[in-house]
């Protein structure tokens, strides 16, 4: 009984009515275009500061003010506070002068010998108009080779070049070397070897047609002399609702 009571759901798509998108509904966000039959909120605004003097009164500075972590809400902290002070100039008091201002070894002892001092003075005027000779204007002869004039010169020797002729390798015969020669064929005076030669591979005659391969034949579809198997598709579910598919369009 009580299945023949429930309701019978209708299907959406059967429904022929607008869709939500038909009506343009009131807004209930804003006070602008507010829906009318709903309660409305109270919707605040921010001012903005007037120009009129008699409400700009308040001159105190914002928050851009760094405050400094000394001061507190009772005022500044009463803690001492050190500072490192840099070095005070000296006052003008005497100077005398330090050790190392005077020169002792300048000063010879009162009452000492001095020892000899001598310097390396100049060159008068008088050497400058010396025309003797210097000691590189004089050419001295020579101690080696046949040109000493007044020594005895020992003998001297020179290596002279290697001469083509009459040297120990000069070939008076004329004779060939062993690279003249040729080498002689060990077959010439010895049993003669086999001779083997490598030749090309050859084809041998056949059938030269073209023949298919086994991957050209289907032997899965071969159905006229054998019987057919059934053939099972899965299919899809169709719906009075679908949209069909238009193809050809006419003007």
């Amino acid at each position: 009984m009580e299945d023949k009571d429930r309701k019978k759901v209708m299907i959406a798509a059967r429904e022929r009515g607008p869709g939500p998108g038909r009506y343009a509904l009131p807004s209930s966000v804003g006070f602008k275009t507010h829906d009318f039959t709903k309660h409305m909120k109270p919707a605040y605004s921010f001012g903005h500061r007037l120009d009129n003097s008699m409400f700009s009164k308040d001159v105190s500075p914002g928050p851009k003010y760094h405050v400094s972590s000394r001061f507190t809400r009772v005022g500044p902290e009463g803690e001492p506070k050190y500072s490192m002070l840099a070095r005070q100039p000296e006052p003008n008091l005497f100077r005398p002068p330090g050790p190392g201002t005077y020169d002792n070894h300048r000063v010879h002892p009162q009452g000492e010998r001095h020892a000899p001092k001598y310097s390396m003075a100049a060159r008068t005027r008088f050497r400058k108009r010396d025309a003797n000779p210097a000691a590189n204007a004089y050419t001295l002869p020579q101690l080696i080779g046949p040109k000493i004039i007044n020594k005895k010169a020992q003998s001297a020797y020179s290596m002279t070049g290697r001469s083509k002729i009459n040297g120990f390798d000069e070939d008076l015969a004329r004779t060939p070397g062993p690279a003249k020669y040729n080498v002689t064929v060990p077959n010439c005076y010895r049993n003669r070897q086999p001779l083997y030669s490598m030749l090309g591979r050859n084809v041998m005659p056949g059938d030269n047609t073209r023949k298919p391969g086994p991957g050209a034949h289907s032997p899965e579809k071969v159905y006229i002399n054998k019987a057919k198997a059934p053939v099972v598709s899965m299919g899809i579910r169709h719906s009075e609702f679908i949209t069909p598919l238009i193809i050809d369009v006419t003007d």
